[in-house]
């Protein structure tokens, strides 16, 4: 057993290992595959890959970034790790563990996160600590769109149909134009007063080539013609769907294009052959589409001073607990620091 290290898309030999261990992950994602370095968002990111290995076969993937204060493998909504079904847990999450731990060096913070039903005990033995988190609202779809259209709640149902009657129509994103229409919604979002937004804004280059790879979907909801909301999905043939992002103007959400876009994606990604569907997270407004809340599991190394990041968890946690048990202290707490803590 052993592993490798990369830093750009692999050779084609590497290149037809990996896909091949692909064919053998119960549901392989976008971000398992080789394109994974081909996402342009990850300029000046140092993005890598570590592929576990048993002689020339590949056995496991994880994907991530070494940025200059930690290394990510993943969000809370979105694993970057697989393991051929057919190999050794134990023996492909320590090789993947210590790739990770070379590809490392001294950042201080290490973070890998999985599927619940894909536990990494080498992780643990290594340090790592576990923590399960709320996880994403999957969508079964081998089950036909009958039966998932089903599933929505009744308000959803009656919204989607809403949107079709009043004359929300979507289409997928497919001409340069499509696209720069799609990037003045997203940036028409950027300004909305409706939530805080963090991160740095996409420029069109980026925005586009995006848009363009091949295992992604955009669709864009247009009222008379005008694009008033997109949603951008991220796929592997004969695996996973994943909600990406989603950009709307603020003055048509009253017409429910969003739920009718997710609806649309869900018809496509069905036609498709796709297997599951996670829609990157479990707030209300997801829920409401049906299928099950599956959690994601954390894993997490921290060996900065006094280890900080999980110091400030745990202060959290405790804050979490004590407003719960005493609301009126919690609001004073927000109130003197003049900012939410928790």
């Amino acid at each position: 057993m052993g592993f490798l290290i990369l830093h750009e898309f692999p050779t084609s030999q590497i290149e037809l290992a990996w896909r091949e261990c692909l064919a053998r992950v119960e549901c392989p994602a976008h971000y398992n595959a080789p394109e994974y370095f081909l996402v342009p968002h990850w300029a000046g990111r140092r993005p890598f890959a570590v592929l576990a290995l048993d002689g020339s076969t590949v056995t496991g993937v994880l994907t991530g970034l070494h940025e200059p204060a930690q290394v990510m493998c993943g969000l809370a909504s979105r694993p970057q790790i697989c393991v051929d079904t057919n190999a050794n847990l134990h023996a492909v999450t320590e090789d993947l563990a210590r790739g990770l731990f070379l590809e490392a060096g001294t950042a201080g913070l290490v973070s890998v996160f999985t599927w619940q039903g894909l536990p990494l005990p080498a992780f643990e033995r290594l340090g790592f600590r576990r923590k399960q988190l709320e996880g994403n609202v999957v969508l079964d779809l081998t089950q036909g769109v009958d039966a998932l259209f089903k599933q929505f709640a009744k308000d959803r149902r009656r919204n989607v149909r809403f949107a079709e009657k009043n004359g929300v129509e979507v289409c997928m994103a497919t001409t340069d134009a499509d696209i720069a229409e799609c990037y003045e919604v997203y940036r028409a979002w950027r300004h909305t007063e409706r939530k805080k937004l963090t991160g740095e804004k996409t420029d069109l280059e980026t925005f586009a080539k995006a848009a363009r790879l091949a295992h992604r979907r955009m669709f864009v909801a247009r009222v008379a013609g005008k694009p008033v909301a997109v949603n951008i999905f991220r796929l592997f043939p004969g695996g996973l769907f994943e909600s990406a992002s989603n950009y709307s103007r603020d003055e048509f959400l009253h017409l429910k294009p969003n739920e009718l876009l997710q609806w649309r994606g869900i018809q496509w990604a069905c036609s498709q052959g796709l297997r599951r569907h996670s829609l990157g997270g479990a707030h209300s407004f997801l829920r409401r589409f049906g299928g099950t809340v599956v959690p994601v599991v954390r894993y997490r190394f921290d060996r900065t001073w006094l280890r900080r990041h999980d110091l400030r968890e745990s202060v959290l946690n405790m804050s979490r607990q004590t407003a719960q048990r005493m609301p009126a202290l919690g609001r004073t707490v927000r109130r003197v620091l003049g900012r939410k803590t928790y």
